[in-house]
């Protein structure tokens, strides 16, 4: 009873550090570009932060990970939220003193720290059971449902609350990052066991080569891709069909609680329907998000095909992550959840890229277009392991 007790307890404190956090993440994904804007020598430079924040995340994943493998999650989380400090304040300092090259280094410790609290959600499955694992991790995801509200509401609040523009947006995620590391001090969760620290377990090839893995590490990475170059592409499309950036701004808040709402129920599901019919699901949802898109571009349509996009990332990123736990021993788990995530956030980093380039290059329904390969692939993935494990129980 006590281990229940203490895993709910867990996920409600790792539910709100997922608030804090993903509210930081979409009030610097609201400024950062206008803000690198004040400071760019050169119009091509605007978006280099940003660029940045996606690499530096991607590539904190592996230590991220081992470093909360050995010493703890508590531990990996502070570190992370105050890297994010460091970041948030020397991004203040950059706009107050005019500093472009100042503010461009600060985009590396903020996207350290998006590295570190993407594992919250792996961390809500460290002290749950079996049955209660699905819903722990869509409870800690449901925390962006806040963040759909606050990162837009601060970023809009705090944009001119210190003398020079944006500032006191990053003072905002400053006070974000310490709110977070005095609820972490919070959590029980019990450092990794010593067997765990000193045993690496089977190598990574050889737990990539599980067709379970493949179908898990697949069915985020596309999931979170898909979802990352259209939604980056969708503000562009829509100023392009003579749309207004509030219009598109409404189109991104909906698609954001399209994201995160499921997760109140994405675990019910997974335990009602199993794991592989809910990505499945979402992986239709995707489909359904580019057909709307390629129909036409009417508000409706892009409102309705964010929606959808966001809801189909829901399941595949939660099941995908679920799946995940089929994967590894006890003392393997920090690395394959490391190697997991270095795939889904070099993804990511790349979809962010090309978001741009593909759209202005090809337009919008290249875009979409080119979206249907990757999901059907996924989609032709997870009916290979659903044969496989029927010929294996029959």
């Amino acid at each position: 009873m006590s281990g229940t007790i203490n895993s709910v307890r867990n996920v409600v404190i790792l539910s709100g550090c997922q608030a804090l956090s993903m509210s930081g993440s979409v009030l610097v994904f609201a400024v950062v570009a206008l803000a690198g804007a004040t400071l760019a020598p050169s119009p091509e430079l605007v978006t280099l932060p940003l660029g940045l924040h996606f690499v530096s995340m991607m590539a904190a994943t592996i230590p991220a990970s081992l470093v909360m493998g050995r010493l703890g999650r508590r531990f990996g989380f502070t570190l992370g939220q105050s890297i994010g400090l460091v970041g948030a304040l020397l991004s203040v300092w950059a706009l107050l003193s005019g500093s472009f090259w100042g503010f461009v280094a600060a985009a590396v410790p903020i996207g350290v720290h998006n590295g570190f609290f993407q594992y919250l959600r792996f961390a809500a499955a460290d002290t749950a059971s079996p049955d209660f694992r699905p819903r722990a991790i869509s409870y800690v995801m449901a925390g962006g449902v806040v963040a759909g509200f606050l990162g837009p509401e601060l970023a809009k609040r705090t944009a001119e609350g210190l003398p020079v523009m944006f500032a006191g947006s990053y003072l905002a995620l400053a006070g974000l990052c310490v709110l977070s590391i005095v609820a972490l001090q919070a959590i029980r969760i019990p450092r990794p066991a010593q067997l765990a620290r000193h045993e690496t377990g089977r190598p990574l090839r050889e737990i990539g080569r599980q067709p379970v893995f493949a179908v898990a590490a697949l069915s985020a990475m596309i999931g979170y891709g898909v979802m990352n170059l259209v939604m980056v592409a969708t503000p562009l499309a829509m100023v392009g069909c003579g749309f207004t950036f509030s219009d598109s701004a409404e189109v991104i808040r909906w698609h954001v609680l399209g994201m995160f709402v499921p997760s109140f129920f994405t675990g019910s599901l997974i335990r009602r329907f199993g794991v592989l019919r809910v990505i499945a699901a979402g992986g239709a949802l995707l489909l359904a998000a580019l057909a709307i898109n390629l129909s036409g571009t009417a508000f409706t349509s892009f409102w309705g095909a964010l929606v959808l996009l966001g809801i189909g990332w829901n399941f595949m990123f939660i099941g995908g992550t679920t799946l995940l736990a089929e994967c590894h021993r006890p003392e393997e788990r920090a690395k394959t959840q490391a190697f997991n995530d270095l795939l889904v956030f070099s993804t990511t980093a790349v979809t962010s890229f090309a978001s741009g380039a593909v759209q202005g290059a090809l337009g919008w329904q290249a875009v979409n277009a080119l979206s249907l390969i990757p999901v059907l692939l996924a989609l032709g993935a997870v009916a290979w392991l659903v044969r496989s494990r029927q010929a294996a129980g029959g």
